[in-house]
């Protein structure tokens, strides 16, 4: 009985509405079934027992800086010890993310950006970092994540029939969702040294369940992607969106409840549409980098084109068949093409052993701080057409050399991840889950990216338009510079002063 009314206790401070059994939960005003309820006890215990969770067990924490986008974004990391810098409870911000792919990486060195152009201390708590039940427990999901998407590239009928509904639908649904959220209760350990009025910013659901279970009062759930599903939910903070349809997909629940069910909508005073997460110096920075790739195009100087391997490292195929199209212009050096391998040594062997030629032709960069040099003189030279390959272990130099690349570049090819709101032109290729699908719709009608390109002959098409001709990529930089006026990219900074109000 005192098990029960703790757990009620619980879920009344997360937003939910309970009745005096755990049989009659409420998530945003509709009821979760007594067997989902059940489900999230059971699911709960068992992910407690597998990954040896400990009722109370404190994590000391303290921070220092993150010695890699730290000189850059001012990024200090969170990690359990004693006797290090204490957390500054008037001045920090907490960004919340796990790795799961590279995309919540990126919205959270997005968040990270904004917070220290405020001139905040922006606190990097990965709840991977962590000797945690929890991180335990993210590691094994991500195993499987991982070889679902690389899985995905190379078998058409697995992506049809299991990886695309899965990414796209089997995840919508909130009740279905309720027993992740329940068992979230297990990542909440690690916070339990975190003032309780600290501003959290979180880049992925699990990040904000953990800090809302364990009592935190100020929790903006940034939530990614431009499909709304009920996994992105987390009752009892501040959930964000980065579109109007999103917007308008939270606001009703569409298509979340269940069968011939019309669910409660997310209230509009939890609920914002903050426009696209992107860092501080990718946004401050948008029409004058539009107008550098205008004088590019008008020089008639090589293509520069930035390819970017997603965190999941799938699309090994085609990034080998799009290099392999460009090599005679990289010889001749009438364009440039960047790869960034992030640290996926295997992606880069492979690629590399798959066109002949390319290996001997590129120049490796594979040291950060030249490679930091490199972008920043690219950025403002001109530079001689060939190809460049970027490799790094370091996970955030891996997501980060994108972002240095990106002002150096005039044009992304990418999957139409989160790097499809990102202010710089972009050819789509095929998405690695359906969820990924609705991020290329919403940049092509808007006008900064194009459709996405489901097959290698439309990509290499799109590819051959975009370097030989001018009208399509002066239509997109038009656009980002349209799209920057309406404030557009501007979301990072909103979902921060959520958090600060």
């Amino acid at each position: 009985m005192r098990e029960n009314r703790q757990q009620v206790t619980r879920q009344k401070r997360l937003g939910y509405d309970v009745g005096m059994s755990t049989d009659q939960v409420q998530v945003f005003g509709n009821t979760i079934s007594p067997k989902r309820v059940a489900q999230g006890v059971r699911l709960r215990e068992r992910f407690a027992r597998k990954y040896g969770y400990v009722e109370g067990l404190k994590y000391p924490l303290s921070a220092s800086e993150n010695p890699t986008v730290g000189p850059f974004i001012g990024v200090h990391n969170v990690v359990s010890r004693q006797g290090g810098a204490a957390l500054d409870p008037e001045k920090g911000v907490l960004v919340g993310t796990i790795r799961m792919g590279y995309g919540h990486y990126r919205i959270a060195m997005a968040l990270a950006s904004a917070v220290h152009s405020m001139g905040l201390i922006p606190y990097w708590f990965d709840l991977l970092g962590f000797d945690s039940p929890g991180a335990r427990m993210i590691r094994d999901m991500d195993k499987w994540y991982s070889l679902g998407s690389r899985v995905s590239q190379k078998s058409r009928l697995f992506n049809r029939l299991l990886w695309d509904p899965l990414m796209g639908k089997w995840y919508k649904r909130l009740e279905k969702n309720y027993p992740v959220m329940a068992a979230a209760a297990l990542f909440s350990d690690v916070y339990g040294e975190i003032p309780k009025d600290m501003p959290f910013l979180a880049s992925h659901p699990f990040a904000a369940h953990g800090a809302l279970h364990a009592g935190l009062k100020r929790v903006v759930n940034v939530i990614p992607d431009n499909c709304p599903l009920g996994f992105h939910l987390s009752a009892g903070g501040i959930q964000t969106v980065q579109s109007p349809s999103a917007y308008f997909g939270f606001r009703t629940l569409k298509g979340m409840g269940g069968r011939s069910q019309t669910p409660h909508g997310v209230p509009a005073a939890q609920l914002a549409m903050t426009g696209h997460y992107i860092d501080h110096e990718l946004a401050a920075n948008a029409v004058l980098d539009c107008e550098a790739r205008m004088t590019r195009i008008q020089a008639k100087a090589p293509r520069r084109l930035l390819i970017s391997v997603g965190g999941a490292g799938a699309q090994q195929g085609l990034i080998a068949a799009v290099l392999g199209e460009l090599m005679p212009r990289l010889r001749d050096k009438s364009v440039t093409l960047f790869i960034n391998f992030g640290d996926h040594g295997r992606i880069y062997d492979a690629v590399m052993k798959a066109v002949p030629g390319a290996r001997e032709l590129a120049t490796h960069h594979t040291d950060w701080i030249e490679t930091a040099w490199f972008a920043e003189r690219a950025a403002e030279d001109d530079l001689p057409g060939g190809l460049h390959t970027f490799l790094n272990n370091d996970i955030y130099a891996a997501v980060y050399t994108t972002n240095l690349l990106m002002r150096a570049s005039d044009v992304l090819l990418t999957k139409p991840s989160e790097l499809a709101y990102y202010p710089i032109p972009k050819l789509f290729l095929e998405r690695v889950g359906g969820h990924e699908a609705w991020g290329a719709i919403r940049a092509s009608e808007l006008g900064d990216g194009t459709q996405e390109c489901g097959s290698i002959p439309i990509t290499l098409q799109t590819l051959r338009l975009l370097i030989e001709e001018d009208d399509l990529l002066s239509m997109l930089c038009d656009g980002i510079i349209k799209l920057d006026g309406m404030g557009v990219y501007h979301g990072a900074y909103r979902a921060v002063e959520l958090a600060l109000d």
